[in-house]
C-alpha cells in the first residue's frame, strides 16, 4: 500500500511517517519548501515532494501511485499573507481535485471538533467549509475531527510543559475550559486504519478522559515534580488584546482565543469505528514528561 500526506512536516505529519514506515505503508510526502523537505525522516519507504497547492501537476506528482491521500495541512494562526479561505478551504480543495482526477479510493481529512459551515468563529467555519469540500463517494471523503493533540512536537503539548515547568501559569479564563485530549499515536493509527478500510463520513476522535485545561497542567507539573500556581487571564481582556497587536504585527487573533477556550465535545466517539484503542491520558502525560527536555 503506498499513501500520499500533505504537510508532513507537521507534528502530526513526522509521526504518521514513522507510524506508516513501520507498518510497512509506502509514503508519498508532501511539503512545500526545500527546509521543511530536510526535516523529513529519511527511510526506503518515505518519497519527499515538494508541492503546491497552486500547481495542479505537484499534486498529481504527490497522488502518483497512491490509494489514499491523508490531508493534514492547514493553519489555526492566519497570518498577513495567508488567510483561513486560502490556506484551510483552497488547499483542501486542490487536494480534493487532485483525489478525483488521480481516481483514488480515499481523501483523510483531519478536521477539528466544532467545525461548521455555519460558525460564527471563522476558524471552525473554514474546517467546517473544508469539510464539505472533502466529504464524498469518490473518493470516500474520511473526515476525523480531532481535540487538542498531545504528542512529541504538537503545539499542544509545548505550551503545556512551559506552563507545568515555570511553576506558576497564566491561563486565559483560569483554564476552567474542559478538553479531551488525544494522544497523537492514537490519531496516526486511526489515519491508517482510514487508508486501509475508509469509511466515508465525520468521525469524531478523541481521548478517553475528559478534563479542565488548569487540571491537566495541574498534572503534568505533578509529573515533572513542580508545584503549580495557577493564574487566571480574563478572556475578554485578552480578547481585546489580542485585537490590537493581531492587526499590527500579526498573530493570536480574538478568534483563535474563542478556539483555544470552547470546550471540547464529543456525540459519539469513533475509536471503535476506526478501530483502535485509546491511550490513557496518564499514559500519555508521563510519555511527554519522559521525552520533556525541561527536566
Amino acid at each position: 500500500m503506498r499513501i500520499a500526506v500533505t504537510g508532513a512536516n507537521s507534528s502530526v505529519g513526522l509521526r504518521l511517517l514513522e507510524q506508516a514506515a513501520n507498518a510497512g505503508i509506502a509514503v508519498n510526502a508532501g511539503v512545500r519548501s526545500e527546509r521543511a523537505l530536510r526535516s523529513l525522516p529519511t527511510h526506503d519507504l518515505i518519497s519527499p515532494r515538494i508541492i503546491s497547492y497552486q500547481e495542479p501537476d505537484s499534486l498529481d506528482a504527490l497522488l502518483d501511485e497512491c490509494g489514499s491521500v491523508v490531508h493534514l495541512a492547514g493553519i489555526l494562526i492566519p497570518g498577513k499573507h495567508t488567510s483561513y479561505r486560502e490556506a484551510n478551504v483552497d488547499a483542501t480543495a486542490a487536494v480534493a481535485d487532485a483525489a478525483r482526477h488521480g481516481k483514488l479510493k480515499s481523501l483523510v481529512f483531519v478536521s477539528v471538533l466544532g467545525a461548521s459551515p455555519a460558525s460564527a468563529n471563522p476558524y471552525f467555519r473554514s474546517k467546517g467549509e473544508a469539510e464539505l469540500v472533502a466529504a464524498g463517494d469518490a473518493p470516500a471523503g474520511v473526515i476525523i475531527r480531532t481535540p487538542i493533540l498531545l504528542g512529541p512536537g504538537s503545539a499542544g503539548s509545548a505550551a503545556l510543559l512551559a506552563a507545568a515547568e515555570r511553576g506558576k501559569a497564566s491561563l486565559l479564563g483560569g483554564g476552567k475550559y474542559v478538553l479531551q485530549p488525544l494522544d497523537v499515536d492514537d490519531l496516526c493509527a486511526a489515519i491508517l486504519a482510514a487508508c486501509r478500510n475508509p469509511e466515508a463520513g465525520v468521525h469524531e476522535l478523541a481521548g478517553p478522559e475528559r478534563i479542565a485545561y488548569r487540571e491537566l497542567v495541574g498534572r503534568a507539573a505533578e509529573l515533572l515534580g513542580k508545584s503549580i500556581r495557577i493564574r487566571g487571564i480574563p478572556i475578554l481582556a485578552a480578547k481585546l488584546g489580542a485585537a490590537l497587536t493581531s492587526r499590527l504585527r500579526g498573530g493570536i487573533t480574538p478568534a483563535v482565543i474563542d478556539v483555544i477556550t470552547t470546550d471540547e465535545a464529543v456525540h459519539e466517539n469513533a475509536d471503535k469505528a476506526l478501530g483502535i484503542t485509546l491511550t490513557p491520558l496518564k499514559t500519555t502525560l508521563a510519555r511527554l514528561m519522559e521525552k520533556s527536555p525541561h527536566e
